[in-house]
């Protein structure tokens, strides 16, 4: 019988090559032969504090190739055996209101927090049949509800791995943010996702982005200015505030986005200070377990509004893919390195600041 090599989670930063059998192809499911599994900061999180004991194959940021297809996922879905193909990583239940919605990504089919049963990509774990369910693996399998988009003809593999963050993007800052023509913007932040939304701003037609980072983040920082933005900012050098009162002529910015993953209340609260008067818009990723002392009356008196940066919609991964395939940013500066599934440790700890230096996106290849 024919094998699926495959990199397993098995404990904290810990991964096994493992073996699983080839599935069988219902004719309403698929089989992905995988080309690039991008890797993220929340596999950073994930890899070193994982959400339970359960070994798990990660990976939900999953390009790859239609190896197999049954004849009624053709028939339902559009897509057919050599297809190039991004896939989300929800799988929904498509029945809920959420599901009936278009916002499946609320479903709780597939809300690995809540529901032990969730099938989620890169989250669930390996012992549930039929095991591959994470893009670190030579295959991966389609079930009915896979939620399956074409990668535009001229894309690479390699650059549509940058669809999540691209579609997180274009779901964070236009469509909570309401981002457009002549916005100012705030990023903190300047990972693949920071970089990501620099470029949607500025498509959408911003006229101010300012992106802050520390001084590890040098190089990032510059890539930041390739890519759009106006100003970037060091906060381990610079007054971080001032600075951004200086530029915007102290009327602060009209959206504030975190993409820090996690830094703790700072960039929170530089975003309340930092935006203008009256009517900002915050988008925050939501990591703080507790925030004592949280400014309120400053939040309602400057008449904020905050939104939770969730993941993204069909909608963000399609028009996600169109600027990718549009070629007006040099996104290539974004994927910076390619590893081996053999590599996977190395990969993730990297994206991590603590391998190979310099990584922004890694690119997984399973094949290599």
């Amino acid at each position: 019988m024919e094998k699926v090599l495959a990199a397993v989670r098995v404990g904290p930063s810990q991964t096994e090559i493992r073996e699983y059998p080839m599935p069988d192809i219902p004719a309403d499911s698929a089989l992905l032969k995988m080309e690039v599994a991008g890797i993220c900061g929340t596999d950073v999180k994930l890899y070193a504090h994982p959400p339970n004991d359960k070994h798990t194959i990660m990976g939900h940021e999953n390009i790859g190739y239609i190896a197999k297809a049954g004849r009624e996922f053709t028939r339902r879905k559009g897509f057919k055996e050599g297809d190039l193909v991004f896939v989300e990583h929800y799988v929904s239940c498509g029945q809920c209101e959420w599901c009936h919605a278009g916002q499946y990504r609320h479903c709780e089919n597939t809300n690995w927090r809540t529901n032990p049963d969730a099938i989620r990509y890169g989250y669930t774990p390996a012992e549930k049949a039929p095991y591959l369910w994470g893009g670190f693996a030579q295959y991966v399998y389609l079930p009915w509800n896979a939620v399956v988009h074409h990668v535009p003809k001229g894309v690479t593999p390699e650059l549509a791995g940058l669809v999540t963050p691209m579609a997180n993007g274009v779901e964070w800052s236009l469509f909570d943010g309401r981002v457009g023509y002549n916005s100012s913007v705030l990023i903190q932040g300047p990972g693949q996702q920071g970089l990501s939304q620099t470029v949607i701003c500025k498509q959408a037609g911003a006229a101010l982005v300012i992106v802050t980072g520390t001084s590890k983040d040098a190089a990032r920082l510059e890539v930041a200015k390739a890519l759009g933005a106006d100003h970037v900012i060091n906060v381990d050098e610079e007054n971080v505030l001032a600075r951004i009162m200086e530029i915007t002529h102290d009327r602060g910015v009209d959206v504030a986005l975190d993409c820090t993953a996690g830094a703790g209340t700072k960039p929170i609260l530089l975003s309340i200070d930092a935006l203008k008067r009256k009517g900002g818009i915050m988008v925050a990723q939501g990591e703080l377990s507790t925030f004592p002392n949280f400014p309120l009356e400053k939040f309602t008196v400057k008449f904020i509004t905050m939104h939770s940066a969730r993941g993204h919609s069909y909608q963000s991964c399609e028009l996600a893919l169109q600027q990718i395939a549009s070629r007006r940013f040099p996104l290539e500066k974004i994927t910076t390195h390619r590893f081996g599934l053999k590599d996977v440790d190395l990969a993730i700890k990297s994206v991590g600041n603590q391998g190979v230096p310099g990584v922004i996106h890694a690119s997984l290849m399973p094949w290599q």
